[in-house]
């Protein structure tokens, strides 16, 4: 379990980080910090593209960072919504995503230091078949 100083630590990484996002055609700019096992902080952004489909979230960036420096555990992760009225979990692909790197990941995010959603990832993907056959 995640302590209230990590879960603001997080928060705090997460919304320093959206001052490196890249979102010219939405304007809304997101961050977010990954916890590993090692106790190592991971920030990312999202980065959009005039072909919107092909913009990535800040999670996904946040992950490819945490991969390429040979992490694999997620203990916890923070996503910052700096330009919401309110708090935004993280989008399907991004749960899908991160609940590759295991079931009990717990989330927080927030648009404000003050205002922070605790969740898990298997509560925000209940039912996640590809994590089931994953184990097998």
């Amino acid at each position: 379990m995640i302590d209230k100083d990590m879960q603001q630590k997080l928060i705090t990484a997460a919304k320093l980080a959206t001052k490196n996002s890249y979102a010219p055609y939405s304007n809304f700019r997101v961050g977010a910090a990954i916890l590993t096992s090692n106790d190592k902080i991971f920030t990312g952004v999202n980065i959009e593209n005039r072909s919107y489909g092909l913009t990535v979230c800040a999670e996904r960036n946040a992950v490819a960072k945490m991969i390429d420096d040979g992490e694999k555990e997620i203990k916890a992760a923070a996503i910052f919504a700096a330009d919401s009225q309110v708090p935004i979990p993280p989008c399907g692909a991004c749960r899908q995503v991160l609940s590759e790197f295991g079931s009990n990941i717990e989330i927080f995010y927030s648009c404000n230091e003050e205002e922070i959603t605790a969740t898990t990832i298997s509560n925000l993907l209940p039912e996640d078949s590809l994590f089931e056959l994953k184990k097998r």
